[in-house]
């Protein structure tokens, strides 16, 4: 008498996570979260660095003068505690490149700046927005800037406050060439010889009115405060969200590797 067959089939065993997490897929979904963690840790270095750029700078330091490439880069923004610090630079004005911003306070009354591109000794083209002087009427800016931009002054050294740029703004309807705010960018689009030229983000107030114009009044800036705690929260939020990268990956592989061993009980089940 035969004896009954049996299927002598392996025991499927179920992969473990680790396994799971092994696999080509998964390791490639790793290597994207490290690049979005890698993204978020930069952010957050960067928001925490907006942060210490906050701390206050000794009593007194704003009133010191020193060079201009010793308090910011061309192109970089002003430190909020470096708002108003006395710099000194040489070069040149740019002829023609004289205009007249509006809306401008001196002392509590209100009218208008000259401004001219200064072009500075360096090696590479580098310039920075200069207000030379202030007038209470458009009329006697407007002649100042004319009798500037036929005679411009040789080469010479400024010095004044650097302030941080106000940005552009649209101009009145009734004259939509002028200008309102002091902005270096809105100034770029109207000098000549710009080809290949980096420009200062702050722009300078001289101390020395030119074109017989009245200097601006240059008052001493307050004192900035501490930390800045809402750029310091958002660093620690950008941290977060790089862990938060990580525990999506482990989550979603975590729950196809439940799916899969799920599967293979169920399949073992109906054997």
């Amino acid at each position: 008498m035969s004896e009954p067959v049996t299927d002598d089939l392996p025991e499927v065993f179920p992969p473990t996570l680790r396994e799971v997490m092994l696999r080509p897929r998964w390791l490639a979904m790793l290597g994207l979260c490290l690049v979005v963690a890698g993204v978020f840790a930069w952010l957050g270095q960067w928001q925490l660095g907006r942060a210490l750029d906050t701390v206050p700078v000794e009593p007194g330091q704003t009133e010191k003068i020193v060079p201009i490439d010793e308090v910011v880069a061309p192109g970089q923004y002003l430190n909020a505690p470096l708002v108003g610090q006395k710099v000194t630079a040489r070069g040149h004005f740019v002829p023609g490149d004289f205009l007249v911003v509006s809306r401008r306070m001196n002392d509590g009354v209100e009218g208008f700046w000259v401004t001219g591109q200064f072009r500075l000794d360096t090696a590479t083209p580098t310039s920075l927005a200069v207000a030379v002087g202030w007038a209470p009427t458009l009329t006697q800016a407007k002649d100042a800037a004319a009798a500037l931009n036929a005679a411009s002054p040789a080469a010479s050294t400024v010095t004044g406050r650097l302030i941080s740029d106000e940005g552009p703004a649209l101009p009145p309807r009734d004259d939509p060439y002028a200008l309102t705010t002091m902005s270096p960018a809105a100034l770029l689009g109207r000098w000549h010889d710009v080809a290949d030229l980096a420009v200062y983000r702050p722009y300078l107030t001289d101390d020395t009115a030119l074109g017989g114009l009245q200097p601006i009044s240059s008052h001493i800036p307050e004192e900035q405060g501490g930390l800045n705690w809402l750029n310091l929260f958002y660093a620690a939020e950008w941290a977060v969200f790089a862990g938060f990268a990580f525990y999506l990956w482990y989550r979603l592989a975590k729950d196809a590797w439940e799916k899969e061993v799920e599967e293979l009980e169920d399949a073992a089940a109906q054997d």
